[in-house]
């Protein structure tokens, strides 16, 4: 039989093993790996203490889970975007040893940062908040931390936040003012343009990771200084009315293409 194969053996007969032209495998380096690994869970319990040391309050979140929820709940329509206790709200806290813990105990989780307590957070599609970021300190305007996520297919469009003061605990309950931009997270759908985390709301904080491998990221860190929201209201607002005109503009657009090309007569 002039085959290489031996059929008894399953070996190669003569011809050479393959294995000996092929450059032998490299052994694992589990020392390194570990040590990458400790590098990045002491960097994401270093920004989770930063935030909870700035005076946000942190609960725990869910996390991915493939391209899916780490939650039980079938079809989740916010994976890796919501708090884990349905209590997050009185589970909140900026206290260190709890933050550490959580942090240790629930190494994939998420956190989120519950608004109207110590701050409120005006959040915008990515590219209205850039400019009016840009346009903003250009103005030598305070602005105080700011997050982003660039956004995807499975998240939708990116958004940029920006944490302020808040309105959401005067001294006198009778100044409570509501506003027409107020969010939460059952209506964040109802709110493309601009929303306004105030009380009963919250937000995702870096280092959180969403389906798809996006991440919420900080722009300017929460050591910044938190301003008064209404100081930053006008350039985020106009900026969104340029983002949501512009996007306007380019749906007729695709409209008017789509149009055309269905009314187009066909070569003959």
């Amino acid at each position: 039989m002039n085959a290489g194969f031996d059929r008894r053996t399953g070996a190669q007969g003569r011809f050479p093993r393959l294995s000996r032209w092929l450059p032998g495998r490299r052994p694992r380096d589990r020392a390194a790996e570990a040590a990458t690994a400790a590098a990045a869970a002491d960097g994401r319990e270093d920004l989770l203490l930063a935030t909870a040391a700035a005076g946000l309050p942190l609960a725990p979140a869910a996390h991915p889970l493939g391209y899916g929820c780490s939650c039980d709940r079938v079809g989740c329509p916010t994976p890796a975007r919501h708090p884990v206790s349905w209590a997050w709200q009185t589970q909140s806290t900026t206290d260190r040893a709890q933050v550490e813990r959580w942090a240790r105990h629930q190494p994939e989780a998420n956190f989120i940062t519950a608004t109207g307590m110590t701050h409120d957070v005006l959040d915008v599609p990515r590219e209205a908040g850039q400019e009016a970021l840009e346009r903003l300190l250009a103005a030598g305007a305070e602005v105080g931390p700011v997050t982003v996520t660039d956004g995807g297919p499975l998240t939708g469009e990116g958004r940029m936040m920006f944490f302020t003061l808040t309105r959401g605990t005067p001294e006198d309950e009778d100044e409570w003012w509501p506003c027409a931009l107020d969010c939460h997270p059952e209506t964040m759908d109802e709110h493309p343009g601009l929303r306004w985390h105030c009380r009963g709301s919250y937000v995702l904080v870096p280092p959180a990771v969403l389906p798809g491998e996006e991440r919420v990221e900080w722009v300017r860190g929460p050591e910044h200084p938190l301003p008064d929201p209404l100081s930053l209201l006008e350039a985020l607002t106009d900026a969104c009315a340029r983002h949501v005109g512009t996007a306007a503009d380019a749906a007729v657009e695709a409209g008017d293409a789509l149009d055309g090309r269905a009314t187009r007569p066909s070569p003959r």
